[in-house]
């Protein structure tokens, strides 16, 4: 007791008790009801569709068929399950996002799917913004040129052609694997089905991630994508062109013949240059640098994560982010799983490091409970000033969900 009372006298920082070792308090947003089509939450995808200023989530139910959007409440309602609303009921859903692609200022939502649908649909936003959670306001339609075409796997909205309106950004897998765009026809046009084109970009195996960024502050932004399966896995990026085709063709920046799943991109190294991190199945972590003299298409230097010390606690890489999450200088990766089986858990946060002789220790984040987890979304729910962590799970039916992170230190009493 003196020597704990002594500690607080000179000013020391205190360490939390227990809470390195002890799992993150789990919050659920959007909890699964077979009976409703929500079983098998499959990715969390986010905007702020309601303009209060709070990022809201959509999510489709693969093993179910509801599309799902939840509103985000503020912080009073933070802890306790979103409004929601099912806006479609579409089987084998694999993404969905957020876009205007009429330009009526209402956000409507794009799902993609998989398994024996294979098609791309709108769910058109109701036409007052009172209606956004009533279900019998939103209209659900199949995008044609996309019907049967593949596996659809993944999307993002950007303005392929600079025309001012939402393309899409697709990426599939299996036969007819590519990633491609859908071309808007136009906000007067876009609700004549018949209207929209699918334009291939390259072929691919499997498509797990993809995102518009600004890789080297030109300005401008790339399409930078992940590609786990075959003679195309690896990481790719694609230039943003001035007139048609509109994307370059694909430069693999690196990671050929690894199985890469999801992806993030940040600066790592503090060099005022954008880098990636990877999740590699079966279990390892992977860092791309982007050259420091050359341009982006030059070779990226790949790096696999530091060994983990307890990897074995946990399930196989699934997705990343970058993020600070304990408060202390430099920056940690965020990991989900999938085939967290038993007592393995299915999230957990780690150091960012590169030494391959020194070892690293990671935090867990989920505990046992769970077994495919899905992408990652780090944000600050509780305004509490540190960064949570949103994903899904789709075995256990855990639902939409994220894990409230606890304070790691404070400031010993003056």
């Amino acid at each position: 007791m003196k020597a704990i009372l002594s500690l607080l006298i000179i000013g020391y920082v205190i360490v939390v008790p227990t809470q390195q070792h002890s799992v993150w308090k789990r919050h659920t947003i959007d909890p699964a009801a077979p009976g409703e089509g929500k079983k098998g939450a499959d990715g969390v995808r986010l905007a702020d569709v309601n303009r209060d200023r709070l990022p809201d989530v959509v999510t489709g139910w693969e093993n179910g068929d509801a599309i799902r959007v939840c509103l985000n409440p503020g912080k009073d309602g933070i802890k306790e399950n979103w409004p929601a609303v099912t806006v479609g009921r579409v089987k084998d859903a694999e993404d969905a996002i957020f876009t205007d692609l009429d330009g009526d200022l209402r956000i409507d939502v794009v799902s993609a799917c998989e398994g024996k649908t294979q098609s791309l649909f709108i769910h058109w936003a109701p036409e007052k913004r009172e209606d956004y959670l009533n279900p019998s306001a939103w209209e659900t339609v199949e995008i044609p040129c996309t019907a049967k075409k593949a596996r659809w796997m993944f999307l993002t909205t950007f303005d392929v052609d600079r025309d001012g309106d939402a393309d899409v950004i697709t990426g599939s897998k299996g036969e007819n694997g590519a990633v491609g765009w859908l071309v808007n026809p136009g906000h007067s046009k876009a609700r004549n089905l018949s209207n929209w084109q699918w334009k291939p970009l390259a072929s691919a195996a499997w498509i797990m991630t993809i995102r518009d960024i600004d890789l080297d502050g030109d300005g401008h932004r790339e399409i930078v994508y992940s590609d786990r399966k075959g003679a195309h896995s690896g990481i790719y990026a694609m230039s943003h062109l001035t007139e048609e085709p509109w994307m370059s063709k694909p430069t693999r920046l690196g990671f050929a013949g690894k199985e890469v799943m999801f992806i993030d991109v940040a600066d790592l190294n503090g060099d005022g240059k954008k880098d990636i991190a990877a999740a590699l199945r079966p279990e390892e972590f992977g860092y791309l640098f982007q050259p420091k003299e050359r341009p982006w298409r030059s070779a990226w230097e790949e790096k696999l994560s530091s060994p983990i010390l307890n990897r074995s606690e946990f399930g196989g890489s699934k997705a990343v982010r970058i993020g600070n999450l304990d408060g202390k200088p430099g920056l940690e990766i965020a990991a989900t799983c999938e085939h967290a089986n038993g007592k393995l858990s299915g999230a957990f946060y780690f150091p960012f490091s590169i030494d391959p002789v020194k070892a690293i220790e990671a935090t867990n984040i989920s505990g046992s409970e769970g077994v495919k987890f899905d992408r990652i979304e780090l944000l600050d729910l509780d305004s509490d000033g540190d960064l949570d962590l949103m994903t899904c799970e789709e075995r256990d039916n855990l639902g939409v969900f994220w894990y409230e992170n606890p304070a790691i230190t404070q400031p010993a009493p003056q």
